[in-house]
């Protein structure tokens, strides 16, 4: 699994990045099912202009390639943090979910046209 936290535009902070490992781990788990290679980039960038932050959370694994991200005024890192990862863990879900129910169908069609020959 390759894991790459980046801060775009600010200095590195040792603590924020220790959070967001303890967050990413609900990502890791979920994923730990799946075959390698795992990508997870997470990309911090603070606004040069505006008091908001943006967060960016990718996941690219063999069935998942999503992207998650979040920008709002006013909010510390911490809670746009929160916010990215629990909607890409809601995104996995339902990806895994429609995969499932398509694999179902596939397979139930396949025993039905076998069955009527």
């Amino acid at each position: 699994m390759h894991k790459r936290i980046t801060f775009r535009n600010m200095e590195h902070s040792e603590i924020l990045k220790e959070y967001a490992d303890k967050k990413l781990e609900k990502i890791v788990r979920f994923l730990g099912t799946e075959r390698m290679p795992i990508y997870i980039n997470l990309v911090f960038e603070p606004s040069k202009v505006h008091a908001h932050h943006r967060v960016e959370l990718r996941v690219k694994a063999e069935h998942y390639d999503l992207i998650s991200n979040y920008e709002f005024k006013g909010e510390p890192f911490y809670d746009v943090l929160d916010r990215v990862i629990d909607v890409m863990y809601n995104k996995l879900h339902e990806r895994k979910q429609y995969m499932k129910k398509d694999r179902v169908k596939t397979c139930g069609r396949k025993g039905k046209f076998k069955k009527q020959r």
